[in-house]
């Protein structure tokens, strides 16, 4: 059953968009490195409902095979790499998992 792995973020103040495009970057490069990792999206709320958004002013849905997938894409060097760009470019994040029939 596919498993949605959902990231909202709260960039740093002044995040420059070089930065930005970097991460979109890494985060695409993933789907062609990590198994079981099928799909992966990043971009800022809708304009219409951005004022909902708490802050948030990034996300990322990332969709997976399944359940256990979460742990290789938790570990895996591709997302060790994200995630370390993550940290220099967010003040705050949120991740949320959530699993739908196919």
């Amino acid at each position: 059953m596919p498993v949605y792995h959902v990231v909202l973020f709260r960039t740093k103040p002044g995040v420059k968009q070089d930065s930005l495009q970097e991460f979109t970057k890494r985060a695409n490069a993933m789907v062609s490195q990590i198994p079981g990792l099928l799909k992966i999206n990043v971009g800022p709320p809708l304009a219409v409902t951005a004022h909902r958004s708490k802050g948030f002013d990034m996300g990322l849905v990332a969709v997976l095979e399944k359940q256990e997938d979460l742990a290789v894409y938790a570990t895996h060097p591709a997302h060790l790499h994200a995630q370390e760009l993550r940290e220099e470019i967010c003040e705050d994040s949120l991740a949320y998992d959530m699993e739908f029939p196919g």
